[in-house]
């Protein structure tokens, strides 16, 4: 139970934060053998993260069903790292760069740049400057959360900031992105899990959707609260501290 608690605060956390999921799962696993940790666990996590951020927008996207124009640039924008993420799976090539110095490092370097572009004094409105440009750009920045330790919400936010959106915009854009993505991934892994053998849905499943849900939700709103009085100083300085312990523990 206590590593199905820890497993989905570090989900719903981490999936909403700019501050990378896969670089606190390696310094989790550094002091932690998670025993439950399995295909139907990561992806009850992830199914508990797309509850929560749809509850959490359920009426942006009961008017996006009504402005198609809206609804077709998030589909637009979350296709190429849907795409580029499903062959990277099938070729297995993900796993040859998860290693804690390659990680290290991306933390570091995508903290310097969301640092750079949190800079922007422009300030663009998502309702009015979101335009299919800006959704195509941020779209393939969002590519490079592929890369361990980069995180997806970091480099959406970071896109965002760079094009000149507010921060509040930029971050509301982040996390409307997570709907697809999330919703791939949960279909995708739900998929495995109906064609494998030892195939079993336990009550662990259900509490890790449960605590998933639990943080994801605090944690976008706790997010959004933030962001409206405070730049991502706070979220960069952290990055930059655990891409050195990451580096470290890569040496010792």
């Amino acid at each position: 139970m206590l590593e199905v608690f820890l497993l989905s605060l570090i989900q719903g956390v981490t999936e909403f934060l700019p501050i990378s999921s896969s670089s606190h799962l390696i310094i989790a696993s550094e002091f932690i053998d998670f025993k439950n940790k399995s295909l139907a666990i990561d992806v009850s996590l992830h199914i508990g993260s797309f509850i929560a951020v749809v509850s959490y927008f359920y009426k942006e996207i009961f008017s996006f069903l009504k402005n198609k124009d809206f609804f077709l640039k998030i589909i637009i924008s979350s296709f190429p790292v849907i795409i580029v993420g499903f062959f990277l799976v099938k070729l297995n090539l993900m796993e040859k760069i998860r290693t804690i110095e390659i990680i290290g490092w991306t933390t570091i370097i995508f903290a310097i740049l969301l640092y750079v572009s949190d800079k922007s004094k422009l300030v663009k409105n998502l309702e009015k400057n979101f335009t299919y440009k800006s959704a195509i750009l941020i779209g393939l920045f969002q590519i490079l959360s592929l890369i361990p330790g980069v995180s997806r919400s970091g480099i959406t936010i970071t896109a965002g900031r760079f094009l000149n959106f507010k921060r509040y915009d930029a971050s509301k854009i982040s996390f409307l992105l997570s709907i697809p993505t999330l919703a791939a991934v949960s279909i995708y892994g739900i998929n495995n899990l109906l064609t494998a053998d030892n195939f079993s849905f336990t009550n662990l499943n259900i509490i890790s959707i449960i605590f998933s849900f639990i943080f994801s939700y605090l944690t976008i709103k706790f997010f959004l609260n933030y962001i409206k009085k405070s730049s991502l100083n706070l979220f960069v300085i952290y990055r930059l501290i655990l891409g050195m312990v990451l580096i470290m523990i890569s040496y010792l």
